[in-house]
């Protein structure tokens, strides 16, 4: 009796851990428009220390062993036909082609700035991008960068971090920064931030031009419609959260009014039988946050359940009311991270490397990874 094939439509992070958890018990077909794991997290160390960011967060598909088993197609999705269960990829030739499926899980992600986006790529292309941008903030005298969630905060203290004689300033619409975890957490990464010189800067929010989506790399001057005069910056990192979800490929009644694929709480979509979601695409709450809370392990559960005939197995997804976890990523004195309560609890420098890296995440997490050739 053959087994059910899950097709994983997007092997970002949560489309890597829950292929994973489904490779050992159905067959899977993961389809990447990335020849590997080109994580969206710490953008921060990825712009600083792009040699660094890449030895944890881009791991070709080959180095997990728990992938062996899982069929990749390396293409971009362009259609879906859910009632009759299949999906459509183009390859980098432009050859099209038909994948069947007995359940789908979309995990597309979404497009955010110039470190998250869906173009199909080769591992040249994806060295180009790490290399072009890292340069040209190392060319920089001075950086603005906008935005006042973790990804512009992590960016400005790795960059102070790697580069304390330039001048680095950021800028965030509120009265403080990291709105959506615990004060405390902003209370302390704010005082870490003026230890490494970076200036910050609340109250501001910039004015983005028309049209400019905030996916390059810009020079400045950049002005707020808060009122404060236009500041002057050499290279402009615009990291304001304008995300735009991956699901042109899916039929528009999926999804929500900003695109986002409508998810019950057991991450099924509503409507259509063993289709799931899960990641930033994921319409779960006002964050999205089954991509930073471990939901992987929870869907691939719920399909295997679903795909037995036992919905009486299924479980919920009860997402956090706030942010949590790492928001500078590793410094040189450890990794912190914060609990919801915005308390913190530290890493140290010395069990990232022997501890925290190869037995927690790539040992615990993954389920092993491989060393590169």
């Amino acid at each position: 009796m053959s087994r059910p094939r899950v097709v994983v439509a997007g092997l970002g992070d949560s489309g890597v851990l829950t292929a994973i958890h489904l490779a050992s018990h159905v067959d899977v077909v993961g389809i990447s428009s990335k020849p590997g794991l080109v994580s969206g997290q710490e953008l921060g160390l990825r712009i600083s220390r792009p040699d660094a960011w890449a030895r944890d967060y881009r791991i070709p598909f080959g180095r997990f062993r728990k992938l062996d088993d899982i069929r990749t197609v390396h293409g971009t999705l362009t259609a879906a036909d859910l009632d009759n269960r299949t999906v459509t990829v183009v390859d980098a030739a432009g050859s099209e082609s038909v994948e069947g499926f007995d359940a789908l899980v979309i995990s597309t992600g979404v497009r955010n700035g110039f470190w998250r986006q869906p173009d199909l790529q080769s591992a040249a292309d994806v060295d180009a991008d790490l290399r072009s941008s890292h340069e040209r903030f190392a060319e920089a005298a001075s950086i603005a960068v906008i935005g006042g969630g973790a990804a512009a905060v992590s960016a400005a203290a790795n960059l102070a971090r790697t580069w304390p004689d330039k001048r680095i300033d950021l800028y965030h619409p509120g009265e403080r920064a990291l709105p959506h975890h615990h004060p405390r957490t902003w209370a302390t990464v704010l005082a870490r931030l003026r230890r490494l010189g970076v200036g910050v800067h609340g109250g501001h929010r910039a004015a983005v031009p028309d049209g400019f989506g905030c996916d390059e790399i810009t020079p400045g001057p950049v002005s707020f419609s808060t009122g404060q005069p236009a500041v002057e910056a050499d290279a402009v990192l615009w990291a304001i959260g304008r995300v735009t979800p991956n699901t042109e490929w899916l039929p528009p009644d999926v999804l929500d009014p900003s695109g986002f694929v409508r998810v019950t709480a057991e991450l099924r979509v509503p409507g259509v039988e063993f289709v799931y979601a899960i990641g930033d695409v994921a319409a779960t709450d006002d964050l999205r946050s089954s991509a930073r809370n471990r939901a992987d392990r929870l869907l691939a559960h719920n399909i295997r359940a679903d795909l037995a005939g036992r919905p009486d197995r299924v479980r919920s997804y009860v997402p956090p009311r706030r942010r949590w976890g790492s928001v500078l990523g590793v410094q040189a004195d450890g990794l912190q991270v914060f609990a919801p309560n915005g308390r913190p609890f530290r890493f140290p420098a010395w069990s990232v490397d022997t501890i925290l890296q190869p037995w927690i995440v790539r040992r615990g997490i993954y389920g092993g990874i491989r060393k590169p050739e």
